[in-house]
């Protein structure tokens, strides 16, 4: 939940760095004030019904999160190369969302599904803000803030407990991915 938590503060500043000088100092503190309850309201999960990660889980979520970034990385230079930065946050989104999808089996997990596809959602929603000439910074914006709200509330979720079956030996509590 602890990842969860901190990369939603890292889209919703992505997101409120758009709105400009005079709206970004309040929309950050509002994320960060979010951001805190969240983290705080899921504290006490930390110790509970935690276990570590098999050693087989632990490789393939790595191979999976360097596999992101590596995404992440060509995508935002194939955006920049082409002549479409903006496109990028957008872009973004949509790479994290497909990460989402290999996470929902390997932690058992299925609610992750529904992170994904959200992610995804968000991401084409600003792509698309962005191709129409939308307002300057409304994909950014969108993609950012809506990133947020998705990882926040599966971070709110997690602190529910597991959403499949209960005989997840060794992946309890392992909600927490970015």
């Amino acid at each position: 939940m602890a990842f969860l938590t901190f990369f939603g503060l890292v889209w919703w500043l992505a997101g409120v760095s758009a709105l400009g000088a005079g709206f970004w100092p309040a929309a950050a503190l509002a994320g960060c004030v979010v951001a805190a309850g969240v983290w705080r309201t899921g504290r006490g999960l930390r110790n509970t019904g935690r276990t570590s990660l098999p050693a087989d889980v632990r490789r393939r979520f790595i191979w999976m999160n360097m596999l992101q970034w590596l995404a992440i990385a060509l995508v935002a230079a194939g955006a920049r190369v082409v002549g479409v930065p903006e496109l990028i946050p957008g872009l973004v989104a949509v790479v994290v969302g497909f990460h989402f999808l290999p996470l929902a089996a390997l932690f058992r997990q299925p609610r992750f599904h529904l992170t994904g596809a959200l992610m995804i959602t968000a991401g084409v929603a600003g792509c698309a803000l962005e191709a129409i000439g939308g307002p300057t910074g409304s994909g950014q914006t969108t993609v950012g803030l809506g990133a947020a709200v998705i990882l926040w509330g599966t971070a709110c979720l997690a602190q529910r407990g597991p959403a499949g079956p209960a005989d997840h030996p060794g992946t309890e509590g392992h909600s927490q991915t970015t």
